[in-house]
């Protein structure tokens, strides 16, 4: 299920990763942080680099901040509108993850152009048209070059009110976390760069990665959620980890309640994992406790880079019926409670 009849070009032929896949390892990315220099930050920022938080917010006056993010990668499928889409939804993730409202987006655009046809590079851009369409924001600019990969993503902005901003970092012992979406998109990807995901695969796989995270916008209303982010390409432990680092608290993960797609489970076991899982685990495993009982196909899973993931909430017990009923509304049907917070090291215990 790689190509469409009328679309022989593989677009994944054409780049060394795909997705999210595509960060820079964690460990890595740590240590070119650390070499960064120093820089004043206004009063005005209310969310910078400091927690790895999913975008910034700049507060404009009592009533408004601005949220400002960007995300773009190489191909995850080879159907040019579907890649579109991914990654324009996966990029618009990053402003309902603050708790915001997107209101406006800049395409970036790189592409081969001497080895791409002019049509498929349209569908493409067409595709993340059609996301943007459907989260209400107009494409208002952006930019392009040629380049030896294809690349695509978006610069996204958005609004929320500066009391509802949801950071990463305020997750409080106690709270409960719920994820909105199942994983397993980059065991999809393995397989359907090689050739091994059936029709019904990958029908699951895009359904998955071009759903927008709209419950984020409402989340930020509720009083007892306190913390959100999303699960992208560090997989849930690496977010998870950033969470706990970030509010300075213990993380407890029951991975018999972390939902995942359909038939990603015996695919991990034929094989099917990405390389980005592996480079994952090395950049923060010796923080993550894992139970005797969780396997090596689970903790691929755990480690699985997720392009266009779900939303990672930290919130009261009591707000968990609210939470899961609104995810449920939205057409979130695998969202689920997955583990707690807990007062300790920074750290994710897995069970």
């Amino acid at each position: 299920m790689n190509t469409s009849v009328d679309n022989p070009i593989r677009l994944t032929s054409f780049s060394h990763g795909g997705g999210c896949g595509c960060k820079i390892a964690p460990g890595v990315l740590a240590d070119i942080l650390k070499r960064s220099s120093g820089f004043p930050v206004p009063k005005e920022l209310l969310v910078g680099i400091e927690t790895s938080d999913d975008a910034a917010v700049y507060k404009l006056n009592d009533e408004q901040a601005l949220i400002a993010t960007t995300d773009f990668f190489m191909p995850i499928v080879d159907d040019p509108y579907d890649f579109g889409r991914i990654a324009a939804t996966n990029a618009i993730s990053d402003v309902y993850a603050m708790g915001g409202t997107p209101i406006m987006a800049l395409a970036l655009v790189a592409m081969p152009i001497n080895q791409l046809p002019v049509d498929v590079i349209g569908k493409i851009i067409q595709g993340g048209e059609a996301v943007c369409a459907e989260a209400g924001i107009p494409i208002a600019g952006g930019h392009t070059i040629d380049s030896v990969e294809p690349i695509y993503g978006l610069v996204v902005m958005g609004l929320v009110h500066p009391d509802r901003v949801k950071r990463n970092a305020d997750a409080r012992p106690g709270d409960k976390l719920v994820l909105g979406k199942p994983l397993g998109v980059g065991v999809l990807s393995a397989a359907l760069k090689k050739n091994a995901l059936d029709a019904e695969g990958y029908k699951a796989m895009i359904v998955n990665t071009t759903r927008l995270n709209k419950p984020g916008r409402l989340l930020s209303s509720m009083p007892g959620v306190h913390a959100m982010t999303d699960v992208t390409g560090f997989g849930l432990l690496g977010h998870a980890l950033e969470l706990a680092r970030g509010a300075g608290v213990s993380v407890q993960i029951d991975m018999s309640s972390v939902p995942v797609l359909p038939g990603v489970s015996a695919l991990a076991e034929a094989g099917f994992v990405t390389g980005a899982s592996a480079r994952n685990w090395a950049g923060y495993g010796e923080s993550i406790i894992l139970a005797e009982s969780v396997s090596a196909v689970q903790k691929a899973l755990l480690t699985d880079p997720q392009t266009s993931g779900g939303l990672l909430v930290s919130c009261d017990p009591a707000a968990v019926p609210e939470v899961l009923a609104l995810f449920q509304r939205e057409g979130f049907a695998d969202a689920a409670v997955i583990g707690e917070v807990a007062a300790g090291a920074p750290q994710v215990h897995v069970k």
